[in-house]
């Protein structure tokens, strides 16, 4: 779901067998690891193979496979708008074809509406926490909103901040891959810090390092690390404020 739907099968796989050893099993299997083995997985191909994951064009359907159209061709590799704005200079221009889906990217990233049901699905289980999942939102509309104020003059950094949250795979990042309840802040508090840094963070990648129209992935996966120092925060914060009441409430 997070790679480009012509991403050949022997390389999921080969990166697949390195994430599930390196990005799960050395820390004890299951449950045990600090990092989003999907977005290890997914590094791993960028970094391997960057000419399939760089964003900068995928394969997408034409009007003759839904039949539509008798000579078109069955499919063609255009850039996606991320890329556009990286290389071109033109700040892409809202419309609700970014919504519906109807945008070149990867597989799970393009459709809103479909990543809204997912967010939906998630929430009613229970398994993911509109704290972290709302937080990253805030962080990335915050930080888009700063660029425009007093970012550099870069189609990236003047990007509208709603543009910035419904392309590449923000969305899907912050409903599918920032939850996960493995890798994600434990604390009530600490998820709010966490999914904040994600979405800031996530902006700062895309504005600043122009070689990088993404940075959902990076954003995500440096976020994990420091997951466990702001639970480890946020819990000693917790102590000292129980401490000094206890002590006033026996002076």
């Amino acid at each position: 779901m997070i790679v480009p739907v012509d991403c050949p099968l022997w390389m999921l796989a080969v990166a697949t067998a390195f994430s599930v050893i390196f990005a799960k099993e050395v820390f004890g299997g299951t449950g045990m690891n600090i990092f989003n083995v999907a977005l290890v997985t997914r590094a791993f191909l960028f970094f391997a193979y960057p000419t399939k994951m760089s964003g900068d064009s995928v394969w997408v359907a034409s009007d003759s496979i839904f039949g539509l159209g008798k000579d078109a061709v069955d499919g063609l590799t255009v850039a996606t708008p991320l890329g556009q704005a990286a290389t071109s200079g033109a700040v892409p221009e809202f419309s609700m074809d970014m919504v519906y889906g109807l945008i070149p990217g990867s597989i799970g990233e393009t459709s809103v509406i479909a990543i809204a049901l997912g967010a939906i699905l998630l929430l009613w289980t229970g398994i993911a926490s509109w704290k972290t999942m709302g937080s990253v939102f805030v962080g990335g509309a915050v930080m888009a909103l700063i660029f425009n104020a007093i970012g550099p003059d870069t189609p990236m950094a003047q990007m509208p901040w709603y543009e910035h949250l419904v392309l590449g795979g923000f969305c899907f990042g912050a409903v599918f891959m920032a939850t996960d309840p493995v890798t994600s802040a434990r604390t009530e508090t600490g998820k709010y810090i966490f999914g904040f840094l994600i979405g800031a963070m996530a902006i700062i990648i895309r504005v600043l390092n122009p070689g990088y129209p993404e940075g959902m992935m990076l954003a995500i996966l440096l976020m994990n690390i420091f997951a466990p120092l702001i639970d480890y925060y946020v819990v000693e914060s917790n102590i000292s404020r129980r401490a000094k009441r206890a002590i006033k409430s026996n002076n």
